[in-house]
């Protein structure tokens, strides 16, 4: 169900999950910090404070530590389109590759690193 709420009522969930066109995917999910169904694992998830660049909307970022270590240092950020607005990763150093539609990616030497999402 949705309900208006504030930005620090909320969480931005980021997360990398296998398939796509490319191999892998990014998704994203708000979930409300008073919510039950909230669950932050202290061993695997990794709380991140962000806002906009002028300092605006400050928001936290979780992300589990296997979605972290395939998307270190890019930029997520939300997109306004005419047909759309969704969040997106940018810039990502992790990715080889990317689908045109930008939500699916291929990671650097994944063969090499064996990096495996669970």
């Amino acid at each position: 169900a949705k309900r208006p709420d504030a930005p620090a009522n909320l969480y931005l969930r980021v997360y990398v999950d296998a398939g796509g066109c490319s191999g892998f995917e990014y998704k994203f999910e708000l979930e409300f910090k008073d919510d039950d169904d909230t669950l932050i694992d202290p061993d695997e998830d990794v709380i991140i404070s962000a806002s906009m660049a002028d300092g605006s909307l400050p928001i936290e970022v979780v992300v589990d530590q296997s979605s972290l270590d395939l998307i270190q240092g890019c930029t997520v950020d939300f997109v306004r389109e005419m047909i759309r607005s969704t969040f997106a990763i940018l810039d990502n150093p992790q990715s080889e590759s990317a689908c045109g539609c930008g939500s699916s990616f291929a990671v650097k030497n994944f063969e090499k690193d064996g990096k495996v999402i669970s």
